[in-house]
């Protein structure tokens, strides 16, 4: 851990406890004693009102007046925003969000952690290779500088692109940058595996106003509104995405799903994906061009 970082963690500590010893410190830090003296040092020398406590039960405190309000986020508060980090940092790939963990977790008593929630996600090799895309990305959002890439479409047409970056945004199983974008003179949203080369520059921009919300409008499938009959083996899948309201009994061997759909080819994919555990009864128009899609599936193979 570096000196900052452990310094920041210092000060968690001691807003959380009364009297933490240097030997304490030294153990979690697994650092020196010295070093922890000097780092007390710093800390007072940085107006952080620190004070020492000599004897058997001496160490270090930290002034009341300096304390939060301790009702703002009591123990549980924290172990549930422990709980959801530590789920979510598979998926953020993130240094930061692995620092702070860290210092949360150095308010809280090892022992006070319960457990009871426990997040998994699948630990995708393509996510890996993602990693250096996402810092490049975030780095030109915090340094506000634009960045070029070669971005492939859906229909695998490549175009060099140079974009203010604003926001990166994950849904569901993929990363997505959203910018303004130079070329097209409008906000883009772009999904990260579908860019190549990307670069850095140098030259900055100044912020848009309200990019993130327009940028977000801007990326809004058109939806449809279907009904199909599910078997009961994925009764759960729909219940999961669309909520029980969604279903309703139809007979003794479906259910009948009422739900929404992008009105394009990501639709038909995902109800492709229940293969015969499904059959689109409404509407009829959507019917037949599910069928299309399906029929040029087959064709593949024929």
């Amino acid at each position: 851990m570096e000196k900052v970082e452990r310094l920041i963690s210092i000060i968690m500590i001691l807003l959380k406890k009364d009297i933490v010893s240097t030997k304490e410190f030294a153990q979690l830090f697994n650092v020196s004693k010295r070093t922890i003296l000097r780092d007390m040092e710093t800390l007072s020398l940085s107006n952080i009102p620190i004070y020492s406590v000599h004897g058997i039960h001496g160490g270090y405190g930290i002034m009341d007046e300096y304390k939060v309000d301790k009702r703002l986020l009591n123990s549980s508060d924290l172990e549930n925003i422990l709980t959801a980090l530590g789920g979510l940092e598979q998926i953020l790939i993130s240094e930061e969000v692995e620092i702070t963990i860290k210092k949360m977790e150095a308010m809280v008593h090892p022992m006070s952690l319960k457990g009871s929630v426990r997040l998994s996600f699948y630990d995708w090799e393509g996510r890996s290779e993602i990693l250096q895309t996402l810092k490049t990305c975030q780095e030109s959002i915090i340094g506000k500088k634009l960045i070029s890439f070669d971005y492939i479409d859906k229909n695998g047409m490549i175009t060099n692109r140079i974009v203010e970056p604003y926001q990166l945004h994950y849904s569901e199983t993929s990363w997505y940058l959203k910018g303004f974008c130079l070329h097209r003179q409008s906000y883009r949203t772009f999904k990260l595996s579908r860019i190549d080369n990307l670069k850095m520059n140098e030259e900055t921009f100044n912020p848009r106003d309200y990019a993130l919300d327009q940028g977000a409008a801007s990326y809004q499938p058109q939806l449809v509104t279907i009904k199909a009959l599910i078997a009961p083996g994925i009764k759960d899948q729909f219940i999961e995405r669309y909520g029980r309201k969604s279903i309703e009994s139809y007979s003794s061997e479906y259910f009948l799903a009422t739900f929404h759909i992008p009105q394009d080819p990501f639709g038909f994919q995902f109800l492709a994906s229940f293969g015969t555990n499904l059959e689109i009864v409404e509407p009829k128009s959507y019917v037949e061009d599910f069928r299309n899609y399906l029929l040029k599936m087959v064709e593949k193979y024929s």
